[in-house]
């Protein structure tokens, strides 16, 4: 059967190579269209338009996705594969698909519904999280569920690690999986209303940490889980600082220790200084004295 690929995000990337990779046969990517990057604004295509170019699949980037119902309607019967493409899709294009719409989502569904569910999971300091492969529904990560792998977390996992590691795992269990999901012979099973989570879409006050109500552990778990974007901040010596890594301590007396609400302290192992520079907090210090 043929199949239509939905994503934008670089972690839907890695699962669009491995589709490719494995002879599914891919007959367009719908993405989002391009968008200005950088300093200089450049028109930037998203990675899953360049990976489709490379292996000679059509590129729809539509604004809306009545634009290409027709051509979806052209392609029956067609399946659909979605991976972090950064819209709702509607349910009138939802059911053009048969059967369905494949979607590959990063939580232990119904843990963490939403657009935030890796940075959630190191938030919390969760012991593991994983990733499910469900049937797309018109309400936001409800769909039934066809399959789940659980995957362990070690208390210093960063986000880009997190992301790396997911998108593979998830890639490795969507391309073993789908034959069985077209062919019918893996059946999906709802999830559970009751213990469904939701996460919220991330915005740049998220990484703003305070002393004085958080503790020494949630601010670390917060560098590890902000790490890229939002990052996180905190004002040192009268000067916002983004923190890139750090450790808890139970002792003040290290250079970038800085005393939270628990009384413990986070020490600030690697920070970037207001002139952009990538340095250690003992550095940082140094070179910003009043």
């Amino acid at each position: 059967m043929p199949i239509l690929f939905f994503g934008t995000e670089d972690f839907s990337a890695v699962a669009l190579e491995g589709l490719l990779a494995a002879g599914f046969d891919v007959r367009a990517v719908i993405t989002k269209p391009d968008s200005k990057k950088g300093r200089g604004q450049r028109l930037s295509p998203p990675l899953v338009k360049t990976i489709a170019q490379k292996y000679g699949v059509a590129v729809w980037q539509p604004t809306k996705l009545s634009e290409v119902a027709d051509d979806i309607i052209a392609l029956q019967p067609v399946a659909g594969v979605l991976v972090s493409y950064g819209r709702i899709v509607p349910r009138t294009i939802i059911e053009l698909f048969t059967p369905g719409i494949i979607n590959l989502h990063p939580s232990l569904l119904p843990k963490y519904r939403g657009p935030s569910p890796i940075e959630s999971a190191l938030l919390h300091g969760d012991e593991s999280t994983g990733v499910s492969l469900m049937q797309l529904s018109p309400k936001m990560d409800a769909g039934p569920v066809y399959h789940q792998v659980e995957y362990h977390l070690p208390q210093y996992e960063t986000k880009p690690h997190l992301y790396k590691k997911l998108a593979e795992l998830g890639t490795s269990e969507l391309v073993a999986a789908l034959p069985r999901i077209l062919d019918g012979s893996l059946q999906a099973t709802l999830q559970n209303e009751a213990t469904a989570s939701y996460c919220p879409l991330l915005n740049k006050s998220d990484g703003l940490l305070d002393p004085a109500r958080q503790t020494a552990d949630e601010a670390e778990r917060n560098v590890r889980a902000f790490l890229g974007f939002p990052r996180s901040r905190l004002s040192l010596r009268g000067h916002e600082v983004i923190i890139t890594k750090a450790h808890v301590s139970q002792q003040g007396d290290e250079p970038g220790a800085v005393a939270f609400q628990d009384g413990a302290y986070l020490v600030i192992d690697e920070l970037i200084a207001p002139s952009g520079r990538r340095m250690s907090a003992d550095a940082f210090e140094k070179g910003y004295r009043h």
